[in-house]
């Protein structure tokens, strides 16, 4: 009986893990909607992806890069246009730098209002919504999927899992080469993140940060007026929607 009541919670608990493409949109190499993807970015991807258990669907974004990504890990993934990368409107194909020297307001009103569409496409509110849509949808015989997708999506996700608002969108960037685990019960979602094992980059970069299996934070960052972000403060990926954590979000 003991043995039953197990198998029937582990059906009830979706495991979702994230792998965002690199790099994000705000990074100094960046260009909107079209970031090419080195051999590096997917070797160090592959690393990640060794490092966790099976999964038992595969599902990503419907960009090239996220079907080149999974086409080089030798997945068989399925397009979601849910998943789909934000609309950069007027914005896509340019870099951060030339859309600063254009339209700096512009800009920044992008990077701190989730309602704002200076480039006439989507909000990052839209972008929230459609993909917190998507998560609750997924039945609960879920069980361990994968999700490789654009790392803009990656920040949609947490700040559905984490209850948190959606000005924080820009707090929830995830360091390159880490996935997300998104776990759900009894309807509560919970996030941790991984490194891929020995990544050159992370361990130059990230002294003293948690290794793969253990429970990290995503960075939260601050934007310059160069467009690139300079680190602030971390928050949490355990916290939800408790005083405390909005707290952190109020801090600025």
């Amino acid at each position: 009986m003991q043995e039953q009541t197990d198998q029937e919670g582990s059906r009830m608990t979706i495991r979702l893990t994230v792998l965002g493409v690199h790099p994000p949109a705000t990074s100094a190499d960046a260009i909107f909607g079209h970031a090419p993807l080195s051999e590096y970015d997917l070797h160090e991807t592959g690393a990640a992806l060794a490092a966790l258990p099976p999964q038992s669907s595969t599902t990503r974004s419907p960009s090239t890069r996220c079907a080149l990504t999974a086409a080089f890990l030798g997945l068989k993934a399925t397009a979601e246009p849910a998943l789909r990368d934000i609309d950069y409107g007027t914005w896509r194909g340019r870099t951060p730098a030339e859309i600063v020297a254009a339209d700096p307001h512009g800009y920044s009103a992008w990077l701190t209002d989730p309602d704002a569409a200076p480039h006439g496409g989507e909000t990052v509110r839209q972008l929230c919504q459609r993909t917190a849509n998507w998560l609750s949808s997924l039945p609960p015989e879920t069980g361990r999927a994968l999700a490789i997708v654009e790392p803009a999506v990656v920040q949609a996700l947490l700040v559905h899992a984490l209850s948190a608002p959606a000005r924080a969108f820009w707090k929830l960037e995830v360091p390159p080469h880490y996935t997300v685990c998104l776990t759900r019960r009894d309807g509560v979602w919970s996030s941790t993140w991984t490194a891929a094992p020995y990544c050159p980059r992370t361990r130059a970069s990230g002294a003293g940060q948690p290794r793969t299996g253990q429970t990290g934070a995503v960075r939260a960052d601050t934007p310059q007026e160069d467009g690139r972000h300079r680190p602030d403060y971390r928050i949490d990926l355990a916290l939800r929607s408790s005083g405390r954590f909005k707290a952190l979000f109020d801090r600025r």
